[in-house]
């Protein structure tokens, strides 16, 4: 498995113990040097922007739950219901009134 972390998690000692530990490869995605304000890095985006899309579901936003498996099933619930309304909503083609064929 491979995780994407930002500098904070860079060190050498870290990625060492996730792999030998967890078994886990940490690739580490820095910012440009000359980079100054916002700078779009990459496969960190696709995570934060997984993040908020969980948040939506405001029960995700706070951490109630006493037991893990409570957490976890609350983040799968919530991609499940992104996910149903992304498969169940009505593409932009098929509003779009078909032309009438001419003979």
């Amino acid at each position: 498995m491979l995780v994407w972390t930002d500098n904070g998690y860079g060190g050498d000692e870290f990625a060492s113990w996730a792999q030998t530990t967890l078994g886990i490869t940490v690739k580490v995605v820095s910012r440009p040097k000359d980079a100054k304000g916002f700078v779009l890095l990459p496969k960190r985006w696709v995570v934060e922007r997984s993040n908020s899309w969980t948040m939506r579901a405001c029960r995700n936003a706070r951490d109630y739950e006493r037991l893990m498996s409570h957490a976890e099933a609350h983040v799968q619930w919530a991609f499940i219901t992104l996910m149903t309304r992304r498969l169940t909503r009505r593409s932009r083609r098929t509003e779009e009134t078909p032309t009438p064929l001419t003979p």
